[in-house]
């Protein structure tokens, strides 16, 4: 007798738990002017109302789902959230490596191209002196004096 009575006192009281969650979730809370109607037909509604004013209505509440509490299920979002930050991480990761690499790339080109430029010139140097060295030996050479430097 007593497990009954306790049985069905739970059952109650869940009940009446439900069905008061339900109804705050259900039905928006109740602004002066809902109660004014409610509480009779021959109650006046408020003065600001009255003068054109427009009462303060709560802002409506935006219901969303709890997370579930299976740990399964919680485990499985945090793995795909973890594995969405991973993937966005690894991308921007690439991106920079590639950035960089373009960089050295660019970089390295521009010195072989001065380093070319610098070898031409001195190789065009070079060629000058030996032609001024050449045009000067004949002369001397051609007077029969011997020329030590």
């Amino acid at each position: 007798m007593t497990q009954i009575r306790t049985l069905l006192i739970g059952t109650a009281l869940t009940a009446f738990a439900a069905t008061a969650a339900v109804a705050q979730t259900a039905q928006p809370a109740a602004g002066a002017a809902d109660q004014a109607q409610v509480q009779g037909a021959g109650v006046v509604p408020a003065a600001p109302a009255a003068q054109g004013v427009q009462p303060v209505t709560p802002a409506p509440t935006r219901l969303t789902a709890s997370g579930s509490t299976d740990p399964l299920v919680q485990k499985r979002d945090a793995n795909a959230q973890a594995n969405a930050e991973y993937r966005a991480s690894k991308k921007a990761s690439k991106t920079e490596l590639k950035d960089q690499q373009k960089a050295a790339k660019s970089q390295y080109k521009e010195q072989v191209r001065d380093a070319k430029i610098n070898k031409k010139a001195d190789k065009q140097t070079a060629n000058n002196e030996m032609k001024m060295n050449m045009q000067g030996q004949p002369a001397d050479q051609a007077d029969g004096a011997d020329v030590k430097h």
